[in-house]
């Protein structure tokens, strides 16, 4: 109800309403000590109705800090950001109209985001081996394996496009007028190449990774299949399938980041 009444003041768009209440209920499953369901399973699932009495008090910001540091694990910094602002932000709501104390926003304003849990010292326990042999769609093992075995950045591999592969040579071809320095190219090993000759078979242009259900109209041209009508995968979304099919591997059960899978294999080849 509080999020339903915030969201109901909120001078926001039909669309930023959809992405706050996702990370409203979000939060609520954290706050409670579960893990939010993810993809498919999250249509439909109910979140936990949390008394506002457990967001105020002495213990708030325990309780608060435990949520964050978990949520931390699970997403990028720029998601973490966005959704703890979109926290922060009810929370001032909520106090502004007496439903409860300040405790929660200075919680949220005074928590700094953990960067040493997503340095190279700070992932190394991550099981490359048990994630690269996981039973996946091509999707995701394609990815998986070119994040592993490229060491470059999620996003930059996720904007991709078919006609930027040079599967003859392993690399991805950066530039179109002029051969590529060798800073700028994206190496990968022959599965992962095998991989990404399985995946864009037919497809000449258009984005590597793509959605399972087709684009929304209002999506660009450049993120879309022409042939298939999908649009490229999102950063969020891989990283949601990502730690869903690893908590099975993760001793902690809240599954790995695909940064530390970057971050595997900088180390293992010493970069």
């Amino acid at each position: 109800m509080a999020v339903d009444r915030y969201l109901a003041a909120a001078r926001i768009s039909v669309a930023s309403q959809r992405v706050y209440r996702v990370a409203l209920n979000t939060w609520g499953w954290l706050l409670v000590g579960l893990t939010p369901p993810t993809g498919p399973d999250r249509r439909g699932a109910r979140p936990p109705s949390l008394p506002l009495s457990l967001l105020e008090g002495s213990s708030t910001a325990a309780l608060l800090h435990a949520a964050l540091d978990r949520r931390a694990l699970m997403v990028d910094r720029r998601t973490f950001d966005r959704e703890a602002s979109i926290l922060r932000n009810a929370a001032h709501w909520w106090s502004a109209h007496g439903w409860i104390g300040t405790e929660l926003e200075q919680a949220v304003r005074a928590y700094s985001y953990p960067e040493l849990k997503h340095t190279e010292e700070a992932t190394c326990e991550i099981d490359v081996r048990g994630i690269l042999s996981l039973r996946a769609p091509l999707r995701e093992q394609a990815l998986w394996h070119l994040v592993y075995e490229s060491a470059a950045p999620v996003e930059h591999l996720l904007a991709l496009n078919v006609s930027d592969l040079d599967l003859s040579v392993t690399r991805h071809r950066v530039r179109r007028s002029a051969e590529p320095r060798r800073a700028d190219r994206i190496n990968w090993g022959t599965e992962t190449g095998e991989l990404l000759t399985l995946l864009t078979i037919g497809r000449t242009t258009g984005p590597i990774f793509l959605t399972e259900r087709r684009a929304p109209a209002r999506t660009p041209a450049a993120d879309r299949c022409p042939y298939t009508g999908r649009a490229r995968l999102s950063a969020r979304r891989a990283a949601e399938l990502f730690r869903s099919a690893t908590t099975s591997l993760d001793p902690a059960g809240a599954g790995w980041n695909l940064r530390d899978l970057r971050l595997a294999g900088r180390r293992a080849r010493g970069r």
